[in-house]
Order: C-alpha cells, then structure tokens, then sequence
C-alpha cells in the first residue's frame, strides 16, 4: 500500500509536521524531567542547569495547562452557587438565629460573672463576716415591699442583720427559718434605717413610704442636705454598722428630701448578708486584755502581780410558788 492510499495519505503536510514537532517537544520535556528527577539533583550544590531550565519551561506550561481546569471549576461553582442560593440562604439565616442565641448567652454570663465578682469583693470596714445568698421570690402590695432569700438559719443569719447589694445597701432581714430569711426593703411602709449625709454627718431617719424613693425625717441643723448628697447609715442604736453605702439624696416633688437608693442601679437578686450582730463582736477583747507593764526601776522592790477581783457570785432570787386558786 502506498503512502497515497493510506488514510495517513489525507493529511496535509503542515498539520503532520506540527503533530511530529510536537511529540518530539514532550519526549525533549520528559526526558528532561526524568534526568532531572535523580534523589542526588534535589541537594542544594547538586541543583544544576538541567534542573533549572526544566523548572523555567514547566512552570507557564503548567499553568498554561491547568487554566481550563480552574476556569471550569469556577464556572461551576458559580452555577451551583446560583441554583442553591435558596437552600444555603435558609442554612444560613439558621446559624444565625442560632448565634444569636449564644450571643445573648455569653452576654448575660458575663454580666452575671462582673455582679459576682463586684459582690464577693465588697468590704467593710472593720470586716464583718458575710453570707451570699440569691433571692428567689419578690413580695410587693401597697404597703408590704419584701423579698425571700434562699439563706437561712443554716448559715448563721439571724433577723436584724444588713442586706446588701454590689451597689449598696436593700434592707435588714426581719425573719428566719432554715433555709430561708425575708427581707424587709429600705422601701417599705415599715422601714426605719438611721442614717446621716455625708457630707455635714447630720444624722437623719430613713423612712419607707411604699414609693421607689424613701424620705429622710428628723432632719436637724441648718441646710444638713444639699443636692446630691451621699447619705450612709450612721449606726445609731447598733442596729447597723456605720458606713454601708445608701443612696444620694434628691428634692421631691412634695418639697421633702428623699433618697435615690443606690440598689436600684440594677436587679435585686444576688446579695449578700452581713452577719452583724452589735458593736461588741467588732472589739478584739484579746487586745484590749493585753496591758504593757513598763520595766521596773533598777534598784525598787519587786511587789506580786495583783490577783484579778472576781466578781461577787450573782444572788439567786427564791422563787415565789404561785398562790393556791379557790376551789369553787
């Protein structure tokens, strides 16, 4: 069969010279990969010529190579992000909702965490032993302003004692049980909280009235308040300690200065209660026993130590039996 005969014979020559030039250019490209790719050409002195013009040559070939792949998978992905743009908006817009939520979450975590570390902070001074407690149900009428706190008897409270938020001071526990104490607000019709401003130590009776903001009776002196006095209890009577924060004072409408509480700067639910009984268990006795003799004089007698007077035993007084009742 001759040449013309062939189907080969169909194919112009400048067609058949293009395919020959190209194959020899890939077997030039392969077999210039292949001598390139010996385990002693990958070390840094050993990277020669061969190696270097094989790089230079095959990287635009490759790119030039891989462009209809990338062109092709990007058209694709935009097709398939316009025919499910319905179905990845919906998952979407879920996920959001849904971090949303957890945001909301974190939020309140961490204003609930800064409460508790503003309240397990809070001092007095001089120090007085403290109990946390949450309150868990909220009494209100118009008279009675009274919460329950879910700390009772178990822990030490007795009724009397100051209740406190991070802000300031709420009230005085009137009742206990185990478990559980109530807690009378500065707010209610039956409070009476001795305090003094500030500023002038004028002293002055916080008095509940049922409304937000409680009015100071029995003021004395000349001007005692100003606007935006700080008011703290005075400790008069040893009901409370002196110092704990109450609030500011403000001119009513009804011409009487009340106070603005400063527990109301944010929920009432997470105090502490001061276990405060009177004044006598902030003294140190064992330092007021402590008496410093001075050294005696070089040369005068030494005279025993003197014996403590113990107090004379306290009489009993006889009980009296009660008097026979007639019989009728």
């Amino acid at each position: 069969m001759s040449l013309r005969d062939s189907p080969l014979g169909e194919l112009k020559v400048p067609l058949a010279w293009t395919a020959a030039v190209a194959v020899i250019v890939a077997g030039v490209a392969a077999t210039a990969v292949l001598m390139s790719d010996r385990r002693e050409t990958f070390q840094a002195e050993a990277y020669g010529a061969s190696r270097s013009v094989s790089d230079r040559v095959l990287t635009p070939v490759g790119e030039v190579l891989s462009a209809p792949g990338r062109w092709t998978g990007a058209g694709v992905e935009t097709i398939r992000g316009y025919f499910f743009a319905v179905s990845e908006n919906r998952r979407l817009k879920g996920e959001l909702r849904e971090m949303r939520q957890w945001r909301d979450v974190a939020i309140a975590l961490r204003d609930t965490n800064e409460r508790y570390r503003v309240l397990l902070g809070l001092k007095t001074d001089p120090p007085i032993p403290m109990v946390a407690a949450r309150i868990v149900t909220d009494s209100r009428g118009p008279y009675a302003n009274t919460r329950l706190a879910n700390a009772g008897r178990e822990k030490g409270v007795e009724s009397g004692n100051p209740v406190m938020s991070e802000h300031g001071l709420v009230g005085r526990v009137i009742g206990v049980t185990d478990g559980a104490s109530r807690v009378l607000l500065l707010t209610d019709i039956a409070s009476r909280t001795p305090v003094m401003i500030d500023r002038t130590n004028a002293r002055a009776i916080l008095t509940g009235d049922g409304g937000p903001n409680p009015k100071l009776d029995y003021l004395r002196g000349i001007d005692p308040v100003k606007q935006g006095d700080r008011i703290l209890t005075s400790g008069d009577g040893g009901v409370l300690p002196r110092g704990l924060p109450v609030g500011t004072a403000v001119k009513g409408l009804d011409g009487q200065w009340r106070v603005v509480l400063a527990s109301d700067k944010s929920a009432i639910d997470f105090v502490r209660i001061l276990l405060f009984e009177d004044f006598t268990q902030l003294v140190n006795y064992k330092d007021l026993d402590r008496t410093s003799v001075p050294p005696p004089t070089p040369g005068a007698p030494t005279l025993p130590p003197p014996v403590p007077a113990t107090p004379p035993p306290r009489a009993r007084r006889p009980r009296q039996s009660p008097a026979p009742r007639p019989r009728r």
